[in-house]
């Protein structure tokens, strides 16, 4: 019998801002691998609701291998807070690889973009490795290297940070260590934020780095609406920018 494979499957990066009558999945993923997507029937996902909607879209191109009820599909464990967080999750984790060892292959997914990349799945590929599964990630939408690639920074050496803290005053001592870490390193450092908070972090952003400062968004990417601008802190200051609170973004700066 020929080893089960989990595929790391990407997902869409409009987070279901368009419908699955509307949008042709093939504007943002390759054939290949809508394909495999329909014949999978087991897959561990960070949100059901969401894979079913995905696997819907999916239906919409190429119809699935068995009926939507059919398809198996569970949510990957809620992190521990703790030192204790790996041990805690390590049977639930290797529980979710159980239909590989009948010859399923699993579909891992998350809401948006590839998984496992500033997404949960990590521990589930970890666990995956640990048990001599193949692991083979598909091709698809990267809402981090997108953004960078449009804005026009620095592409050979950068840095995804993740969500800076939500108090004030710890967001901007963070945003001034990024832009000493970006002015020593020459580094792009990226970061993301929750969209209702968009605004808060662009004016934290533009309120707490200096002025010669390059700071770039992109939001809303892949989709018509989508747009990015890169300038420096000075001209974001000049031009004030409206953010979106529903539409996710991602914000790059480096320092000269």
């Amino acid at each position: 019998m020929m080893p089960a494979t989990l595929y790391l499957v990407p997902n869409t990066l409009d987070l279901g801002l368009t419908t699955a009558a509307s949008a042709d999945l093939r504007e943002v993923l390759p054939l290949g691998v809508i394909q495999i997507a329909a014949r999978l029937q087991y897959w561990v996902a960070e949100n059901a609701k969401a894979t079913r909607a995905f696997l819907k879209r999916v239906d919409a191109v190429v119809p699935l291998a068995q009926p939507l009820q059919a398809v198996h599909i569970v949510e990957l464990p809620r992190p521990v807070k703790g030192a204790a967080a790996v041990a805690d999750t390590a049977p639930a984790l290797h529980a979710l690889l159980a239909p590989a060892a009948n010859g399923h292959d699993i579909g891992l997914i998350s809401d948006a973009g590839l998984p496992a990349v500033a997404d949960p799945g990590a521990a589930l590929v970890w666990a995956a490795h640990a048990a001599g599964l193949p692991v083979l990630p598909l091709p698809g939408p990267s809402s981090l290297l997108l953004a960078l690639a449009a804005s026009g920074l620095h592409g050979q050496s950068f840095a995804f940070v993740g969500y800076l803290p939500v108090d004030a005053t710890a967001r901007s001592a963070r945003i001034r260590e990024l832009e000493v870490l970006s002015r020593r390193a020459g580094q792009t450092q990226l970061m993301i934020e929750t969209p209702y908070r968009n605004a808060a972090l662009l004016g934290a952003l533009v309120t707490t780095l200096d002025a010669s400062t390059r700071l770039s968004v992109s939001c809303g990417l892949t989709v018509p609406q989508g747009w990015t601008r890169s300038d420096t802190v000075a001209a974001w200051r000049t031009r004030p920018a409206t953010m979106p609170a529903d539409v996710p973004a991602v914000f790059s700066l480096l320092a000269r």
